[in-house]
């Protein structure tokens, strides 16, 4: 294993070993504290231009899963059609791996996808220094090749545009309500939890026009970055909204479109909230559910018009976690109701909206 360097924008250093592809790399270095869910995580698009790294100690000792293309055009155990994450950041990685489903050592899946993954970094005192200082951008430097510095930026990118399909892709053709799906982004467990409820899913780019489109209803999927870049994607909503009463649902960066259509601001939270274990209330109730998230931004409830009202909210700050509309039915949630990884305690928020198609 080669030696290197993971330098953070302050200066702080952190020296460990290479694992996976050898290539210097820059982005915002971020932390997740879940216990497993590597391969969902890696090809999470949400994770785009960032070094992700994992507190849980020990990572790799499951293996990868194979890559497989199901009969309905998504991938049977990744969220995605590659790792998206610019790099992992890891404690203590197994080279030794055992799992029934595993096809590959995480070191030769990185490797293959051209993916730095660093292993021997202290990262119970790299998320001590984010969670006080925030995340900040980081390279990972490579000690054998000094001269080569990696640039990298996050804000003021539009990663949406990046990771969002091109064209229209249909799944599950003539089963049922149509859906329009926003591509910001998506994970294919939210593809799946909607066919699985035996509805069409048309998805589109995350700026196209759908409004003038036959369908029963709109979804606004996750996705990377700051929704500040996404204002396209905002108007097309907005002008949906104006002209239509269909049901819509938002997940992560659609929770935070539909508010911004919704007339609110958004603003970046200090270290985000990425982990299997963030506890939110549903407002108005006491109840609590354990949810998995992924994301850097929240919406300022404050600011939300007077026609909508928040939904859910996060036990541990505060921040908002979903939205709906007063009167419509129009509705969202900041976490991660198809999970993948994580737990699945709301996966009652496909079943209201596909409720909802019927109505």
């Amino acid at each position: 294993m080669k030696s290197v360097t993971l330098v953070l924008e302050d200066g702080t250093l952190f020296h460990g070993k290479s694992f996976g592809y050898e290539q210097p790399v820059a982005g915002e270095v971020v932390f997740n504290t879940a216990m497993m869910g590597y391969p969902e995580s890696l090809t999470d698009p949400s994770y785009a231009g960032q070094l992700m790294t994992l507190t849980y100690p020990l990572v790799g000792n499951y293996g990868v899963p194979p890559f497989t293309i199901r009969a309905n055009g998504l991938p049977a155990y990744m969220e995605s059609d590659r790792i998206y994450a610019s790099a992992i950041i890891v404690s203590d990685y197994s080279e030794q791996y055992s799992h029934w489903n595993a096809s590959e050592s995480l070191s030769s899946w990185l490797k293959r996808e051209k993916v730095p993954g660093i292993t021997g970094i202290d990262t119970r005192q790299l998320t001590k220094v984010l969670r006080e200082h925030g995340v900040m951008m980081g390279k990972i430097l490579f000690d054998d090749m000094p001269d080569m510095i990696p640039e990298a930026y996050y804000e003021g990118v539009n990663f949406v545009d990046k990771v969002s399909c091109k064209e229209i892709i249909k799944y599950n053709e003539g089963a049922g309500p149509k859906v329009i799906l926003v591509d910001c982004g998506v994970k294919a467990n939210i593809i799946r939890e909607l066919i699985q409820r035996d509805v069409e899913v048309i998805r589109v780019p995350w700026n196209y026009d759908y409004t003038s489109m036959d369908f029963d209803g709109l979804f606004l999927a996750n996705g990377p970055g700051d929704p500040d870049m996404c204002q396209e994607a905002v108007d097309v909503i907005r002008k949906q909204m104006n002209s239509s009463r269909k049901p819509i649902c938002g997940i992560c960066m659609g929770n935070q479109l539909l508010a911004k259509a919704g007339g609110a601001t958004i603003y970046k939270l200090k270290y985000g909230h990425r982990s299997h274990n963030q506890p939110v209330r549903l407002v108005g109730t006491e109840q609590c559910f354990i949810t998995s998230q992924n994301h850097g931004y929240a919406v300022d409830a404050s600011t939300l018009d007077k026609d909508w009202e928040e939904l859910f909210v996060n036990m541990n700050d505060g921040s908002n976690e979903g939205i709906r509309h007063k009167t419509n039915p129009w509705f969202s949630s900041q976490f991660h109701p198809e999970a993948s990884s994580g737990p699945v305690d709301t996966e009652f928020m496909f079943d209201k909206f596909v409720s909802a198609l019927h109505l």
